[in-house]
């Protein structure tokens, strides 16, 4: 199970206390928003795409959709979303509960600067009833992240 082996990672990581167990759904944006308690922006999205290499993860602000153009320039191909019944198989976790944390080996996770803005942001945490409570830098830290991109559509 995707929340167990996200557990274990955060354990492993030193941050078991930093994983929030959620009685409401976190599936959404909205949702999780709703459940924690805070603005939609601060939760952290985690999108499956699917390139020339591989799948890959591209964590942003709730409140951001990608701007194909910078994706394009950013990693030389088009974005192309990874079909939902297909994202476990690639990445580890189930649509509703995909997070960078304790996905499948040789998928890399990429820091859109959307997060940048905020002091702490709100990831899944494996299942669409979990999160994780991190500053970006800690995000980053954690995911072992591959680099800051700006792939989204600007908020101004």
């Amino acid at each position: 199970m995707s929340l167990e082996r996200v557990k274990e990672y955060l354990a492993k990581e030193g941050i078991p206390d930093r994983l929030k167990i959620l009685r409401e759904s976190s599936a959404t944006v909205e949702l999780a928003a709703q459940a924690l308690g805070c603005e939609p922006a601060r939760i952290a999205k985690t999108m499956s795409f699917l390139t020339q290499d591989g799948a890959m993860l591209v964590v942003t602000a709730g409140d951001v959709k990608v701007d194909n153009k910078k994706f394009k320039e950013q990693f030389h191909q088009k974005a192309k979303m990874i079909p939902g019944d297909l994202v476990e198989e690639y990445i580890g976790h189930a649509p509703g509960g995909v997070c960078p944390f304790a996905v499948r080996e040789q998928v890399p996770v990429y820091m859109d600067v959307s997060l940048k803005r905020f002091s702490i942001v709100y990831p899944a945490g494996g299942d669409a009833h979990s999160a994780v409570e991190l500053t970006p830098a800690e995000l980053e830290k954690y995911a072992h992240a591959s680099g800051w991109v700006d792939v989204c559509k600007s908020k101004e």
